[in-house]
């Protein structure tokens, strides 16, 4: 259940995100999966406060949640990628791959080692909302925005100005719902 008002400000990186109950190391919590939209609702340091779409909370580190825009691109922006086709014949494949090693795997033809195997660095991520389209791009790292015609980079994992020093472009803090 998504709690009312919930908008993503940050992603959890590829790999994943511990988590803790407090800005305290002693005190960890169930980690974060990958790619989980996320809103980041306070900062101390490098420790950010994370809510999830259920309303979940917990601690992480900030610096490692890459962060979103606050808005799809506009219309006539694009970053080179006019057809969203290709992209989406490639999460196509990824998931007729991913069914595939299922089958096997509740047929008995793979053990859960086998399977891991197989789906080693698969990634998918696709959401469609209407005329709206979030499609992961593993090859390049980012999630893309689409309206049908056209893609634009709408986030990514990887520092945008060559240095990989754990802060992203656009990282930004949402006000706690009190404080706005």
């Amino acid at each position: 259940m998504t709690t009312p008002g919930f908008r993503p400000t940050h992603v959890v990186p590829p790999h994943g995100l511990p988590a803790w109950e407090a800005p305290d190391p002693a005190r960890p919590t169930v980690p974060l999966d990958p790619l989980l939209p996320v809103q980041l609702v306070d900062r101390r340091g490098d420790w950010g406060y994370i809510r999830c779409a259920n309303g979940w909370g917990a601690w992480v580190d900030g610096r490692l949640l890459v962060a979103v825009p606050d808005d799809p691109p506009a219309g006539g922006e694009t970053d080179g990628i006019a057809d969203p086709r290709p992209l989406l014949a490639r999460v196509e494949q990824a998931l007729a791959d991913y069914r595939a090693a299922v089958e096997d795997l509740a047929a008995g033809g793979l053990d859960g080692e086998a399977f891991e195997t197989r789906t080693e660095g698969l990634r998918i991520g696709l959401v469609v909302d209407g005329a709206s389209m979030w499609l992961y791009d593993p090859q390049e790292g980012r999630w893309l925005y689409g309206d049908g015609r056209r893609l634009s980079t709408y986030a990514t994992d990887r520092s945008v100005d060559g240095v990989d020093d754990g802060v992203r472009a656009s990282d930004r803090l949402v006000a706690p719902e009190g404080e706005r």
